[in-house]
């Protein structure tokens, strides 16, 4: 039986790093269970750095670099019509600039503006590029609009330059390729329960306490749990992102709710996401409206501690992953604290000083998994850390992730 075949355009922008992708182009033609033919579509810029016939000699097909050769076949639609998946490969910050403002002044960014395929995008430039405010606003719009950005490395550059936005490492790339192509199922059958947003406990009628909690990361894990196979639960408090589709959506408000919620559930999974945001105490609610002259304070009572519960009567062969949201400098040392006192295999730590982490769509922190060393984290999309934690969490479950 024959393997179903694919089409597939490796776009490459002008950058040092062009060279990079003719490594990425023989992966892509290495993906098990499919026969992909790619395009090659280099800016008039990028062949600077890697030329048209070493293209033509490793994808084995006619390169394409100029919209006006070949008109009468209108390159740009036909290209697009026939594309599975877009792959831009390193993406500079002015391809970035054209495909967030629609621009099509070259044969790229035309076939990207005319295709509905499936885009990944992988930004790579110098640190002070790819942290400019604009760029950063680029690629924030492009993920809203659904490309996949997999984000650059931290490493050497050309010279002597060091940072953020180095080509990244060709397994990130192709993970994401084979997520968009439904080859990474590793997730079938497992079962998977995740908790997001944030709890409110009323303080009467009209008012409450609550948090800052988006949802954004219980929410990417859910929808990354979705994207390779899982069954998938989600236990909401206050979201107003859309459900992610496939997904089963508990909604609940209060901390209570939610204990109740996954009490119920929690039993029934293989995997268990805490990545909520539950408040520890609920005020001593009135069923009437508090007058303005009678507000004078607020007493509290405590929560129950959702995590500690339901890891107290888990299964053995369950995983559970846990979040901290510390500030401080000693905020890393409260969340081993919290990792070895309330029974989680997993545990996220990030510090959320001044704000920072909530309702972005980036996250840096810290994954601790003992007996594995910890695993520092900086500034990658929250898409990204739910694969890496269900990774570790599917090697926990005993199946292989490679």
């Amino acid at each position: 039986m024959s393997s179903p075949e694919l089409s597939i355009i490796l776009g490459v922008t002008g950058g040092v790093s062009a060279y990079k992708s003719c490594d990425l182009l023989r992966r892509l033609q290495e993906l098990p269970g499919v026969t992909p033919s790619i395009h090659i579509i280099p800016t008039r810029s990028s062949l600077n750095f890697v030329g048209k016939s070493l293209w033509e000699a490793l994808s084995g097909n006619p390169v394409h670099d100029d919209m006006w050769q070949n008109t009468y076949a209108v390159p740009h639609i036909s290209l697009a019509r026939k594309a599975d998946l877009i792959i831009i490969a390193p993406a500079s910050a002015e391809s970035i600039s054209k495909f967030a403002h629609g621009r099509a002044d070259d044969l790229l960014s035309a076939t990207v503006l005319a295709s509905t395929a499936t885009k990944i995008l992988v930004p790579a430039m110098h640190p002070e590029m790819y942290q400019n405010a604009a760029v950063q606003k680029n690629l924030q719009y492009l993920e809203t609009i659904g490309f996949i950005i997999v984000q650059p490395d931290e490493g050497r550059m050309t010279g002597e330059d060091y940072g953020l936005g180095r080509y990244p490492e060709l397994s990130k790339i192709l993970h994401e390729v084979r997520r968009a192509l439904g080859l990474q199922r590793d997730l079938t059958g497992v079962k998977v329960l995740v908790s997001a947003g944030g709890t409110r406990e009323s303080i009467d009628p009209v008012r409450f306490i609550g948090n800052r909690s988006s949802g954004k990361q219980g929410y990417a894990i859910a929808q990354a749990a979705l994207d390779r196979g899982a069954s998938v639960t989600i236990v909401s408090a206050n979201v107003s992102l859309p459900d992610p589709r496939g997904s089963r959506v508990i909604r609940v408000e209060s901390a209570d709710e939610m204990h109740t919620s996954l009490s119920a559930e929690a039993a029934n999974f293989d995997v268990v996401v805490m990545a909520a945001a539950v408040a520890d105490a609920k005020p001593m609610a009135s069923n009437e409206k508090i007058a303005k002259a009678d507000f004078t304070r607020i007493e509290l009572q405590r929560n129950p501690d959702i995590l500690a519960t339901l890891t107290a009567s888990r299964r053995a062969d369950q995983v559970f992953i846990a979040f901290a949201a510390q500030t401080g400098s000693t905020g890393l040392g409260r969340a081993v604290e919290k990792y070895s006192a309330k029974g989680a295999d997993l545990l996220y730590f990030n510090d959320v000083s001044g704000g920072a982490i909530f309702g972005e769509p980036f996250t840096s922190g810290v994954i601790l998994d003992e007996p594995s060393p910890s695993e520092e984290i900086s500034q990658i999309s929250k898409y990204e850390l739910a694969n890496k934690l269900l990774d570790r969490a599917l090697h926990k479950l005993g199946f292989s992730n490679d």
